[in-house]
């Protein structure tokens, strides 16, 4: 202390010094002159650890000799400031996004919080910063841009022997500084490998189609659970956040072959697509068809069955008619006959039993007269009510039946003809 006493009191002599203010005029007050003043401290200083005599040269002050305890006080002064500094570099700041890992002799010692923290001094303790919440990306196939392909890392096998080209990126956090400090040498290249590892596996238990297509989104979210799963077995201290398929294609030595592939695959489906609809047209038609077959042949089925119910039993009636009158029964059925046999012929030749001539009745020629009268007085008979039909004398000289009447009446003979001569 009496060596800094006695040097500032020095300096501050100096500082009272009358030339204080002086300039180099001599007579101007000013500012000092600051080399003087610099080269009259040095002298002065110099002084402290110099002696000379009191009629030498230099015509000096004489040198004052340096005392031991003025030699021992600024030691220990300086032993002090050396330590403070000392002290005080075991001072640091976490941020709030960061962890402080403190080691001691090398050793973890513990994680320290966001704040102003303090630890020992090296070589006893050191620390380490840790940002949790920054995210970081790996690249895995590719570097920078898609173009920068790395074929090493790129290129995979499928389940069905086809080589794909995948690239895609990872994005991870630290979730404790402790592992990830302790257990990865080279964190980055670790991420890089797991995510290698866990996308060929899932990429070789897929086929080619599902990777290059639909099944993309998919193989990301497995890769990420995949490659945590590994991370976590190995203690890394890192949390996959995302997995991003990048690009995923054949290579450029079989691309056209590959397109190839896939124009043939598009028309096969589009040549399927058209024989499903051609299908979807015909076969519904053709199940209505057979529908329509089947249903009338069931309603044919049903006729035919109620018309032979029907004439066996008008047979057992005229049976019974029969028993009670057969020459009238045997009559009316002969003229019966005869009746349904004559109505499908347009010429009759008739044999009177009396006379023996052979007589011709044209019935052709009697029909289309008929009809021809018939469509005369049709605009005459549409404006009356109607009536059931006008008679006419017949060409015989009988009264026949009208022509509504005798049309219906040979329609349904001509229909019941038919039906016995199908049976």
């Amino acid at each position: 202390m009496s060596f800094l006493t006695t040097t500032l009191g020095r300096i501050r002599m100096s500082l009272n010094d009358p030339q204080w203010g002086r300039g180099s005029g001599g007579g101007k007050q000013g500012p000092p002159d600051l080399e003087e003043l610099w080269r009259d401290i040095n002298r002065r200083l110099s002084g402290l650890f110099t002696r000379k005599g009191g009629g030498g040269e230099g015509g000096g002050p004489p040198k004052m000799p340096l005392s031991p305890r003025q030699f021992g006080g600024g030691i220990g002064i300086l032993v002090m400031l050396v330590v403070v500094v000392w002290l005080a570099s075991g001072f640091y700041i976490v941020d709030a996004s960061q962890r402080g890992v403190v080691l001691q002799f090398g050793s973890y010692k513990e994680t320290t919080m966001p704040g102003l923290r303090w630890r020992l001094p090296y070589p006893f303790q050191s620390h380490e910063l840790v940002n949790l919440t920054g995210v970081r990306t790996v690249e895995v196939g590719y570097r920078g841009t898609a173009k920068n392909i790395v074929l090493k890392e790129a290129l995979m096998l499928t389940d069905d022997e086809n080589i794909i080209n995948i690239q895609f990126a990872v994005q991870y956090i630290l979730r404790d500084p402790e592992p990830f400090l302790f257990n990865n040498r080279n964190p980055e290249d670790s991420v890089i490998q797991v995510a290698e590892t866990a996308i060929r596996e899932i990429v070789g238990k897929s086929k080619m189609d599902y990777v290059l297509y639909e099944g993309r989104e998919q193989i990301a979210a497995n890769a990420a659970k995949l490659m945590q799963e590994i991370l976590d077995r190995y203690g890394t201290g890192i949390q996959i956040s995302k997995v991003t398929m990048q690009n995923a294609q054949p290579p450029e030595q079989v691309q056209a072959a590959f397109d190839d592939a896939v124009k043939a695959g598009q028309d096969r489906e589009r040549q399927k697509n058209e024989g499903q609809a051609y299908a979807n047209d015909v076969i519904p038609r053709a199940r209505g068809t057979a529908a329509r077959l089947t249903e009338e042949s069931r309603g044919y089925r049903q006729r035919v069955i109620a018309q032979a119910e029907g004439d066996a039993n008008r047979f057992a009636q005229v049976l019974t008619e029969y028993d009670k009158a057969p020459e009238v029964t045997r009559s009316r059925m002969y003229l019966d006959t005869m009746q349904q046999v004559m109505s499908n012929v347009s010429k009759v030749m008739i044999d009177s039993r009396g006379s023996g001539n052979l007589l011709y009745l044209p019935l052709d020629k009697l029909i289309q007269a008929a009809g021809a009268g018939a469509a005369a007085q049709a605009p005459a008979a549409s404006a009356l009510p109607e009536t059931g039909g006008t008679l006419r004398p017949n060409t015989a000289g009988e009264t026949g039946r009208t022509d509504a009447q005798g049309a219906d009446f040979r329609s349904r003979e001509s229909l019941r003809t038919r039906e016995r001569g199908e049976r």
